[in-house]
């Protein structure tokens, strides 16, 4: 496995099968490769910044790569003669890295969100909100990126969609809100693992940006579904009221019986403003979204979890009773989409 002998590293390399070891002592030799770097033989060999940059810079922002390089050399492998963040990482730092974000636990994912949250160099005992705020808005963008570039859409498209800007920035605050800071709006590495280990979406969107990003191929690692699948829209004629990052959010509520695709049954834009119309295209569609855009802009909407039906009186029971859209409740069947003329 080349430099990797200390017991810290066998330890990380033990967490993934015997026929993967030599795909992640290899990412190392593969980024510097990438780089063109070159240099005295005899010296010990790091990874730089711009590597990372050569490798994932279609896919993260520099900011977010810049706190992928600041935390692995901000790994601790217990030698005092490791060099620092200006030197570059090491060859176990990285082994270290993407042992604990593909593998780790909520323990040892915390200390790396620490530091790429942290806006310098260095590990801190504490960050602010606000700035782990800051590192999930560039982790998301980051996905959602590779989302597009990697073509798993699942038939949406963001050019016909709502601002994908927002619904990160949005999507971030909402994951925020689940951190249980200190009275000073700060939060320590225990804040952090407590987090992480409620809100599985930090885990999932780290290990996705890792494996994507650095290529790593690990025969036990499948990249999951994030975007419901969107069949039977017309898009040219059509402009979404949802973007990519609420779809993040919206999918992973889905109980398994309601991850059909997702089809438009109705719109105004394309159907028009009749009621009747509206009632009849809801009629034997199963669960439905509804989604609504007010003129001011303001979009809203609710889940129902049985087909419509014309009866005079109300239907459904107390388990199926209409959901906002905007709670973490959300499910979804077919798609309705409800909007405004332009």
């Amino acid at each position: 496995m080349g430099n990797t002998d200390s017991m810290m590293v066998q330890k990380r390399m033990a967490r993934f099968r015997p026929e993967e070891w030599s795909m992640i002592d290899g990412v190392f030799d593969r980024l510097q490769g990438g780089s063109g770097a070159s240099g005295n033989a005899g010296a010990v060999k790091t990874l730089k910044l711009e590597m990372l940059q050569s490798s994932m810079g279609d896919l993260a922002s520099d900011s977010m790569l810049k706190r992928i390089y600041q935390c692995m050399c901000s790994i601790d492998l217990g030698n005092t003669g490791q060099p620092g963040a200006a030197s570059g990482a090491v060859r176990e730092q990285l082994i270290v890295f993407l042992a604990d974000t593909l593998r780790g636990t909520a323990e040892e994912r915390a200390p790396l969100v620490m530091v790429m949250s942290h806006n310098a160099v260095g590990v801190p005992d504490v960050v602010p909100c606000e700035q782990v705020a800051s590192f999930l808005q560039d982790l998301i963008s980051a996905v959602v990126q590779i989302l597009i570039r990697r073509g798993r859409l699942q038939g949406w498209k963001p050019e016909h969609m709502g601002d994908t800007s927002m619904g990160v920035k949005l999507l971030a605050e909402q994951m925020c809100s689940e951190l249980r800071p200190s009275d000073q709006g700060s939060c320590d590495v225990s804040c952090l693992e407590d987090w992480i280990f409620r809100v599985f979406q930090v885990s999932l969107y780290l290990e996705i940006l890792v494996a994507e990003g650095l290529n790593v191929s690990l025969n036990s690692w499948t990249a999951p579904r994030l975007l419901p699948p969107c069949k039977d829209t017309h898009w040219k004629d059509l402009k979404c009221l949802l973007d990519i990052p609420t779809l993040m959010f919206l999918a992973p509520q889905l109980p398994d019986s309601y991850s059909a695709p997702w089809r438009l049954v109705f719109s105004t834009h394309l159907h028009g403003e009749s009621f009747t119309k509206m009632v009849s295209g809801l009629m034997h569609h199963g669960p439905t979204v509804l989604l609504i855009k007010d003129t001011k802009g303001h979009v809203f909407g609710g889940f129902a979890s049985q087909a419509w039906e014309m009866k005079p009186q109300f239907q459904g029971e107390g388990r199926n009773r209409f959901h906002l859209i905007c709670s973490s409740t959300c499910q979804h069947g077919p798609l309705l989409l409800i909007q405004e003329r332009s």
